[in-house]
């Protein structure tokens, strides 16, 4: 599949679309115009629970959740895991008061211009196309998990097995569609308007695999909270 070379991620002042997805930690249907007109709310788009990294992401922003509820502000985990899948892994994995929902179709990371960034031989148009040889030669460093900086692929598998996490059918079947799709943060007023925002797209990968810091974040939601 050729990567779509016009997705740009929103910015500040865009109006986020709608998008609704089926809940992983409760019964039904989630949409971002159920928090339209009622609070600002961080939504979180990431890869699928394969994801080593996004699998700590999800937990960072899960313990952000009592300061956001503090300040009026909620939450929206979105992973690309088939729901079954999903459901499962938080089930032995619990994250108290976390909202999340399934997306393997990655519908809600097209709505905001998130990529999906494509592998290739030796070809590079960042964000849409890497090479192999372009993505072993980023770095990556999970201090206190990793030995130290590790080229992706090594740190995930190394990440995988300090997890003991298994790779499942359904996994297989996310990473063989969505392995590159790009991810990253973004915080809506109670209008639904991207405020602030942190993604993997700028700076031909620089952002790759991190997130932003938790004073950073907090810092922008005090913007946005009443």
């Amino acid at each position: 599949m050729s990567a779509r070379i016009d997705l740009v991620p929103l910015q500040p002042g865009d109006r986020a679309p709608n998008v609704v997805l089926d809940a992983i930690t409760q019964e039904g249907k989630i949409a971002l115009d159920d928090f339209r007109g009622q609070k600002p709310v961080l939504v979180g788009l990431f890869r699928g629970l394969h994801c080593a990294f996004c699998r700590r992401h999800i937990a960072a922003q899960a313990r952000l959740d009592p300061e956001l509820r503090e300040k009026g502000v909620g939450s929206l985990t979105v992973v690309n895991t088939p729901i079954e899948r999903a459901r499962l892994y938080f089930r032995y994995h619990p994250m108290p008061n976390l909202l999340a929902a399934s997306d393997p179709e990655r519908a809600s990371h097209r709505a905001f211009g998130l990529p999906n960034l494509e592998f290739t031989e030796n070809e590079t148009n960042w964000p849409y196309k890497v090479s192999m040889a372009v993505a072993k030669d980023m770095r990556v460093d999970v201090p206190g998990e990793l030995p130290g900086p590790m080229d992706p692929f090594a740190a995930s598998e190394f990440l995988d097995k300090r997890d003991h996490y298994e790779v499942t059918e359904a996994d297989e079947q996310m990473m063989a569609t969505g392995h590159g799709q790009l991810v990253g943060q973004f915080l809506l007023d109670r209008q639904g308007i991207v405020r602030w925002s942190f993604t993997e797209v700028p700076e031909g990968g620089r952002y790759m695999f991190g997130g932003p810091s938790p004073q950073e974040l907090m810092s922008a939601v005090s913007q946005v909270a009443q």
